[in-house]
């Protein structure tokens, strides 16, 4: 049994997580409290028989995930992670293990303007052509099959036929860094979106709300539409909320009231207004970087937030002085979308969509303003302890 006062998390399918408090004071049908964001972005994953060779190179297929600026990836050193299946004596079960080779392995190359005189001018590129990273050189009497499956098994100090499966993608191993004479900017791989899941987390576990459940929830796959068990759009976060409300000793109907009388923070990146492109976003209604965080809206629901939510978040930062703008995109441009929708609609709960405003969305490397993060960390930190 769940206890009051306490602190629990739930791993779900290995790639969701839910961590929340109980308050001290809870009663059945107090509210839930949740702010939502997601762990994954936009890169390619390894195929299984990978290997290539050609040009005096070994090469890795790879699938692309999401919706990435595949230019971006060129040139960089590259790495690879993720989780690996293992044999087992239950054939039902096998071992799941988390693997990182940390240090850089592949590299994806440019081909050089002397050999494509049209780069300049834009060049598309095929991931089934262009984007196979290489990972080493080869002899002509190289036996390539098994080459990479030998070096995961060497990294994990495991045996070849023991190794069933894996998912595994790469990822940027340029360090993140501060820029400009102030170093008010800062680049780095995956700011969407670790941005918000670092606030969310920065709030949840100062959160000491004696009422209600506080949860902060990361889901899976919001890059690839989050239609997946591990996904907002599915029923999973709902069943694991009805768990714990009737460990607390709820009833249905009392977890029904728990779920309308709470609120959504949706927490992912805004499109900040771009200095060589300022006539791509709204004149009305954009956000810059460094001056705080983005409340996102779009009446077409692709952001959940409605005024009532606007109401709620607005109050927060004036309270607590909290700098914060207000995105929507332009009214000819789709935009992109969030977890927030999906998430409220399986719920039945309000909802609003926040993030930190940043350039570059979905390119290898991304910007952003430093100062923003830290609104971003004051807002959730605030929202989970109002009481």
């Amino acid at each position: 049994m769940l206890e009051k006062g306490r602190n629990y998390y739930i791993k779900c399918f290995g790639t969701m997580l839910i961590a929340f408090h109980i308050g001290s004071d809870y009663k059945p049908g107090d509210d839930f409290r949740l702010a939502a964001s997601h762990t994954d972005w936009p890169c390619y994953y390894i195929k299984p028989n990978p290997e290539q060779a050609a040009g005096g190179c070994l090469k890795l297929s790879v699938e692309p995930y999401g919706g990435m600026i595949h230019n971006t990836w060129l040139d960089r050193p590259l790495s690879v992670a993720g989780v690996v299946t293992l044999k087992t004596d239950n054939v039902l079960s096998p071992e799941r293990r988390l693997v990182n080779f940390t240090r850089p392995i592949l590299t994806i190359p440019n081909l050089a303007i002397h050999m494509n005189s049209k780069v300049n001018s834009g060049v598309e590129l095929n991931p089934n052509k262009d984007m196979l990273p290489i990972c080493a050189t080869i002899e002509k009497e190289f036996n390539k099959d098994g080459y990479f499956v030998k070096k995961l098994a060497e990294l994990m100090e495991a045996e070849v036929e023991d190794i069933l499966s894996y998912d595994l993608c790469l990822y940027n191993t340029e360090q993140p860094e501060l820029v400009g004479f102030n170093e008010d900017i800062l680049t780095s791989p995956r700011l969407d979106n670790l941005t918000s899941t670092y606030a969310i987390l920065c709030g949840i576990t100062a959160c000491r709300r004696t009422r209600g459940v506080s949860a902060a929830v990361l889901f899976d796959n919001e890059e690839v539409g989050s239609g997946t068990k591990q996904g907002a759009d599915s029923a999973t976060l709902g069943m694991m909320l009805e768990k714990i409300a009737t460990s607390l000793g709820a009833t249905r109907s009392e977890y029904i009231d728990s779920l309308t009388s709470g609120f959504l923070l949706s927490c992912d990146v805004a499109h900040a207004k771009h200095p060589n492109h300022a006539e791509l976003s709204d004149n009305s209604c954009n956000a810059v970087m460094n001056m705080g965080v983005t409340l996102k809206m779009n009446y077409s629901q692709r952001y959940a937030t409605e005024a009532v939510g606007i109401g709620i978040i607005e109050g927060l930062c004036k309270k607590y002085d909290i700098p914060y703008q207000r995105f929507m995109n332009r009214p000819d441009l789709r935009g992109g979308g969030t977890l927030g929708s999906y998430a409220a609609s399986q719920l039945g709960m309000s909802a609003a969509d926040i993030g930190v405003p940043m350039l570059a969305m979905h390119s290898c490397r991304e910007t952003m303003g430093a100062k923003d993060q830290l609104s971003m960390n004051d807002l959730v930190t605030r929202f989970f302890a109002e009481e």
